[in-house]
């Protein structure tokens, strides 16, 4: 009898599939040519699709799981939570967490991961469903936030992306590790990537302390606090918003005291805030007060103790520099202003550090396709890095993205019917997603890294991906 069209389809699928499959089925092949069995939404379990929990999912091959992520809730759990279009929609609890808090999903993953340190890579890719660029803090659950969520959870089987080797590891060299994706929200993940501003300015202390502070070019006031390093580079650890003014300025001493000045937004008058640094990286803000009128203020410590100031500004009316001489009182979180004056002296570079034994200078220009207000910076050792979050995930470019988020990129995803995009991707060298792979008709030649399906047992995808070569 003539065999079914079903039939036929899988077994011309696994046809495309097997093309190539001992090479890319190789344990010590490098990743980009290895093959995974992967799950689109995988906290879902059996609620949409039949996947079972995220523990029976890694038990029975799945290396690729995905998790929706809400930011909604974050300043009260301190944490994010899972779930289609909002936390706890579509969640299968059944043999996975209780909660719907993101900690409690990733420490599943960890607990596995860290029983099976034989196990071919596990990815973890985030679709955040929420804009986290509207947090304006760690504590409101911003970047910095997320990122430390994934190294607190995976701690060292977290293979960050800024430590991927320019020569792709093999499987075998990544067994027992995990990679993380931002995926989801295209504003996100072009942030994660760089951040944009204007009239920078920087600070930094013979601790290797380092704050930068700047507009939005809006009216908002944001800072990034980071650490010079043996290697010369600033890694930026906190970054958030503190106020609403122009053209700030900041001084920072040995103690980790800082002065901000700024000229407020719509007016012109001149403010200050007082900041203390701690060895996180977080500042904390006294509220801010108008201490003169002008525009393009600036301000340096003027004594090896960190305690005297000198603010020179431009008159608001005229070219005249008018210049103060200021006391930090830290403990009243506050400065005592003085001897107010004209001066011919110029006004301090507030983009370069001085006094700190680091070199740090800051600037905005484009890097490749990113904006011409990206923030950039040089130190001693290093030129034109960004201004952005640790690359602790990978960040994904999906199908219409920008050319940004194209920039560097690793990992490319679309929907599993887009088989230009993924195939192109994948003869590229890249790491490829096709999500909602649910039919032996979708494979593509070469296949997806990581063809995500909803129905990872049933028999068409097991023998496709057994055909494949998956690696396990």
């Amino acid at each position: 009898m003539p065999r079914s069209r079903a039939v036929l389809s899988v077994l011309a699928a696994a046809s495309v599939l097997t093309a190539g499959a001992p090479a890319e089925a190789a344990a010590d092949a490098p990743l980009p040519s290895a093959i995974f069995r992967a799950t689109h939404n995988s906290y879902s379990g059996n609620v949409t699709g039949a996947k079972n929990s995220i523990a029976y999912q890694l038990d029975h091959g799945i290396r690729f799981v995905e998790l929706d992520v809400h930011d909604n809730g974050y300043a009260t759990a301190h944490d994010y939570s899972v779930g289609h279009d909002a936390p706890g929609d579509e969640v299968d609890h059944a043999g996975n967490p209780a909660s719907n808090l993101l900690g409690d999903w990733l420490a599943v993953i960890d607990g596995w991961s860290a029983a099976h340190p034989e196990a071919a890579p596990i990815v973890v890719a985030l679709d955040l469903k929420d804009d986290l660029t509207d947090n304006p803090s760690y504590a409101a659950g911003n970047l910095a936030a997320l990122n430390q969520k994934l190294v607190s959870a995976f701690g060292p089987r977290l293979l960050r992306a800024e430590d991927y080797p320019s020569g792709p590891p093999t499987v075998d060299a990544l067994r027992g590790r995990v990679l993380t994706v931002i995926s989801g929200d295209g504003g996100t993940r072009t942030q994660y990537k760089r951040d944009v501003g204007a009239n920078p300015a920087v600070a930094a202390n013979n601790r290797g302390q380092v704050v930068e502070v700047h507009d939005s070019g809006a009216g908002a006031l944001w800072y990034w606090s980071g650490r010079y390093g043996a290697d010369g580079r600033v890694t930026w650890l906190r970054h958030g918003r503190y106020d609403t003014g122009v053209t700030p300025a900041v001084a920072l001493n040995d103690n980790g005291d800082l002065v901000e000045v700024h000229q407020s937004q719509n007016a012109t008058t001149l403010w200050y805030h007082v900041g203390r640094l701690d060895a996180d990286g977080e500042i904390t803000w006294s509220a801010s007060r108008q201490y003169d009128n002008g525009v393009l203020p600036t301000v340096r410590f003027t004594d090896a103790g960190g305690t005297r100031l000198r603010e020179i500004h431009r008159s608001q009316s005229g070219a005249q520099n008018w210049e103060w001489s200021g006391a930090l009182d830290t403990a009243a979180t506050s400065v005592a202003w003085s001897g107010n004056a004209r001066t011919s002296d110029a006004r301090h570079d507030k983009t370069t550090s001085a006094g700190g034994a680091p070199r740090v200078h800051v600037w905005t220009g484009a890097d490749g396709p990113t904006p011409s207000r990206t923030l950039r910076v040089d130190t001693d050792a290093v030129t034109g890095d960004r201004i952005r979050h640790q690359q602790v995930a990978f960040d994904e470019f999906q199908q219409g993205d920008s050319a940004e988020l194209r920039q560097d990129a690793l990992f490319y995803a679309a929907p599993a019917g887009q088989t230009s995009f993924l195939t192109e991707a994948r003869r590229a060298g890249r790491l490829v997603r096709g999500w909602d792979f649910d039919s032996a008709g979708q494979a593509t030649d070469p296949p997806a890294n990581y063809p995500a399906t909803n129905h990872p047992y049933d028999t068409w995808y097991r023998d496709l991906l057994t055909r494949a070569g998956a690696v396990e």
